[in-house]
């Protein structure tokens, strides 16, 4: 324990400069007396450790002093640093732990990379909504050279060129100012503008991205937790909707409704079974919900639906067919 502790000293001298020995107990919740007993045992080790006296003074590293921190490169660091950067550690007591842990992956990065470690964890964020539906739905695969063109240009704000394919339509290419990039129940997002309009792509339609070298237009700093809680509604209200007339046995009604954006219509057929018009955020979400259900319910319309769960059916038949 106070190895580490020791390590999370230099390394907070290292990064902020002279500190006195309160703001190092309190970065690292322990008392000023055991600050000043771990800058001894540093000294006494040979770590270059020197107090300055007055009003100003504090603790500080002889310039150009390194530590051995390796094994790390940047997208190892900066997944960490995101990883880090949610509250989630706080809820099992791990908050200063995390802390320390985040100090040292910070300065595992190289020292170009150093001072824009904190402009890049604020273009991304991971799983800013928990609920029934986040548990329940299942994520989207992206190629990794589409993300990784798609990552570089947010972290270095470049404009970004996309072949982007909405639901039941060609894809077309088009030129964005990627501003972060967002998970949300295991699916991807990139948040951008496009002539000055704000603009979301889910990032399983993106098929190819070329980072530009021209830089994007977009704010310096960003809240994306608040730039989501803008966007979701109007993305997920917008042209990607999908409204579906289901027949369903009663059941099986909470499952459905739990999952659906909305219920519009519900009636009762002479056999009790239920006839329910209900919205999805779009066609994925559709099939998958529809699919739970398996024969306790039946997509009346639209047929694309209908045509691609049969498919998928004729497909899962096949392929547990008697051996001949």
């Amino acid at each position: 324990m106070r190895a580490d502790r020791l390590v999370s000293l230099v390394l907070l001298l290292r990064q902020r400069g002279r500190l006195s020995a309160a703001t190092l107990a309190h970065e690292l919740e322990v008392s000023t007396r055991t600050v000043l007993r771990d800058i001894e045992a540093l000294s006494a080790a040979g770590v270059p450790v020197y107090a300055e006296r007055g009003r100003h003074g504090g603790f500080m590293l002889l310039p150009g002093f390194q530590t051995e921190l390796t094994g790390l490169n940047h997208d190892e660091a900066l997944a960490l640093l995101v990883a880090g950067s949610r509250s989630g550690a706080q809820a099992f007591g791990l908050g200063s732990a995390l802390a320390s842990a985040m100090r040292k992956v910070v300065d595992a990065l190289p020292e170009s990379y150093r001072t824009t470690a904190a402009g890049a964890v604020q273009r991304l964020l991971i799983d800013p909504e928990t609920d029934l539906l986040a548990r329940r739905q299942v994520g989207e695969e992206v190629p990794d050279a589409v993300m990784a063109e798609v990552r570089r240009a947010v972290l270095a704000g470049h404009k970004l060129r996309i072949h982007y394919a909405p639901v039941r339509q060609s894809p077309t290419w088009r030129t964005v100012d990627p501003v972060g990039l967002v998970t949300v129940r295991d699916q991807g997002y990139l948040l951008a503008t496009r002539s000055g309009a704000d603009r979301t792509y889910r990032l399983s339609r993106i098929v190819a991205a070329e980072e530009l070298d021209e830089p994007a237009e977009r704010p310096d700093r960003i809240d994306l937790d608040r730039a989501w809680q803008e966007r979701s509604t109007r993305f997920r209200t917008g042209g990607d909707q999908v409204t579906v007339l289901v027949r369903l046995h009663p059941a099986r009604r909470e499952d459905l409704a739990g999952t659906a954006l909305a219920v519009l219509t519900e009636t009762t057929d002479e056999d009790g079974w239920l006839r329910m018009e209900v919205t999805f955020q779009d066609a994925r979400h559709a099939e998958w919900a529809l699919w739970q259900l398996a024969t306790n319910a039946e997509a009346l319309t639209p047929q694309w639906l209908r045509t691609s769960l049969r498919d998928r059916a004729a497909a899962i038949a096949a392929r547990y067919a008697e051996p001949a």
